[in-house]
């Protein structure tokens, strides 16, 4: 439901990073006919250092701008969720789990900011928070597989740099990773985020070629709330298509694969459980635009529509993941909408880790270090069929631990996840 650590929504935080660290310890085919792709081209060389110092004196001249719309969205928000017990308990665990992971969450930052294989803030659109995050292998001998990647964090702490270690891992195994930020509640509402990521996707689409990516391998990725803001994004896409006359800017043909990581695809079923957890009702249907909504933005009762059956059939595969021990999210989500998938004829599977949290696949796990079976998986996936690539792989060493395993389980054991 969440990925920590947690910002306030709706402030672009790269151009103000001294607010983001200390907001983070504060919140959580029918159509087939588009444009010739263009040929990939050698990626922009890294910035220099002048430019990177014309950037942070960037960040600090919006420092003030930015902590103004930080505390007035604040207090915003805090009239939707009110007083009560359920959240603030878990703000407070989030604050402890954030400070038992810094050693790893400073080291990933240190990358963020200051790696030349980083371009922060690419703009994609025209709205406050549409900015993506590339992520560039250092190896740029020809064009590279790409993963658009949408992050979660419950519809209102979304952020894209929480796609950063993703984003490193991904980097140094040869793939180019572009993460896609998108209007949080309360700035944006549920059709709003929806909006915001398929104009990202249409980007990566458009224009990755320019950035060294190859825009014949494009997947797309979604976490948490972001696999389903994403799964959303890609099925109206695919209805879109299904539609003649439609005008696109992009199309599902484009993208190889969707990965679906700790999602939620029936809202009627998550509600309730929600607002057990903290994210109350009335907000979660503020959010979601009313409850005569809810059909709207679920993947698994959209699919079931007879009359989008044909976009049903232009979606790429799906793979789905989720942990058994999900707290946040159950895994029968997952479960469910792949099912749901699967009887209308279309290509999916489901892949499950037993034990594992909602947090454990996308931050414990590639902070342990060693060898990660989820990305591991990934990876062999998008370089199946590319000998020269999986010998890599094969050779690859093994990643750093970047916090120790004390506090690792420490922080699982106090996880607001």
């Amino acid at each position: 439901m969440a990925t920590p650590p947690a910002t306030m929504p709706d402030v672009d935080m790269d151009t103000n990073p001294l607010l983001s660290g200390v907001l983070s310890h504060t919140n959580m085919g029918t159509t087939k006919k588009h444009r010739r792709r263009r040929s990939a081209s050698r990626p922009s060389p890294a910035p220099s250092q002048p430019l990177r110092r014309q950037s942070f004196s960037r960040d600090i001249g919006h420092a003030a701008a930015e902590t103004y719309l930080v505390t007035r969205l604040s207090f915003k928000l805090l009239r939707y969720l009110g007083v009560g017990y359920r959240w603030m308990t878990r703000l407070v665990a989030l604050g402890c789990y954030a400070m038992l992971l810094m050693p790893g969450f400073l080291r990933v930052a240190y990358y963020y900011f200051f790696s030349s294989q980083v371009r922060r803030s690419v703009v994609y659109g025209d709205q406050p928070r549409n900015r993506l995050d590339l992520y560039l292998p250092e190896n740029n001998d020809g064009p590279k597989p790409v993963v658009a990647f949408v992050t979660g964090g419950a519809w209102i702490i979304g952020y894209k740099a929480w796609g950063c270690l993703l984003g490193q891992q991904l980097a140094e195994r040869d793939i180019m990773v572009a993460c896609i930020d998108y209007r949080n509640f309360p700035q944006g509402t549920i059709s709003d985020m929806v909006k915001d990521v398929s104009q990202g996707i249409s980007f990566v689409c458009n224009n990755i070629a320019e950035y060294g990516g190859d825009p014949n391998r494009i997947y797309l990725m979604g976490q948490s709330a972001g696999a389903h803001i994403s799964a959303c994004a890609l099925l109206n896409q695919a209805i879109k298509e299904s539609r003649e006359g439609d005008i696109m800017s992009w199309s599902v043909s484009q993208i190889k694969a969707y990965f679906g990581l700790s999602g939620g695809y029936n809202l009627f079923n998550l509600v309730d459980h929600f607002h057990s957890r903290g994210l109350y009702r009335s907000t979660f249907l503020s959010i979601m635009e009313g409850e005569q909504s809810l059909p709207q933005f679920s993947p698994e009762i959209m699919i079931k529509d007879p009359t989008v059956r044909s976009a049903v059939f232009l979606l790429p595969r799906i793979i789905l993941f989720h942990g058994t021990m999900d707290n946040s999210i159950p895994s029968d989500s997952s479960k469910a909408f792949a099912d749901a998938l699967e009887g209308v004829g279309a290509e999916a599977e489901l892949i499950l880790y037993e034990g594992k949290t909602h947090t454990d696949l996308f931050l414990q796990d590639p902070l342990r270090g060693g060898k990660d079976e989820l990305i591991d998986y990934v990876v062999a996936f998008i370089h199946s069929g590319d000998a020269e690539a999986l010998a890599k792989d094969s050779m690859a060493p093994p990643r750093k631990r970047l916090v120790p395993e004390l506090l690792l389980k420490l922080a699982g054991k106090i996880s607001p996840f």
